[in-house]
């Protein structure tokens, strides 16, 4: 058995930050689960383009509120504090946190990520090797 304390992680390679928001990567590849687990935050008031085309992922939202936008239909659908989302279509999307306050939210991901991955110019993760 592993315990893993975000406090951590904080400060290492495996807190990445971007302009639009934070990933404490908690459960990654190299634990062997077959899936990994972030502790995100969506910085309030912006707009971030992702798009696994690799990876399947499940988001539940723990704080704020903001909205996904599916980019292949336009569909928007909005996100508030105890509410999950499942992007099980390598969804292309827009997710926006709104103004006044950040979104955290708990990120899995399938296949897992090493933790060294970096979204690419269309929101991509590659898939990567330990």
């Amino acid at each position: 058995m592993k315990v893993i304390k975000l406090e951590d992680v904080l400060g290492t390679d495996q807190e990445v930050k971007a302009d639009t928001w934070e990933s404490r990567r908690l459960v990654l590849k190299k634990e062997g689960m077959g899936y990994s687990v972030h502790d995100t935050i969506i910085k309030a008031g912006t707009e971030t383009h992702i798009w696994y085309q690799n990876h399947l992922e499940a988001v539940y939202c723990i704080q704020g509120a903001g909205e996904v936008e599916t980019v292949k239909d336009g569909k928007v659908h909005p996100v508030k504090k105890d509410e999950i989302y499942i992007l099980d279509e390598h969804d292309e999307h827009l997710l926006r946190a709104y103004e006044g306050e950040d979104m955290r939210m708990v990120c899995v991901f399938n296949p897992p990520i090493t933790g060294q991955e970096t979204h690419d110019e269309n929101g991509v993760y590659p898939v990567l090797e330990d």
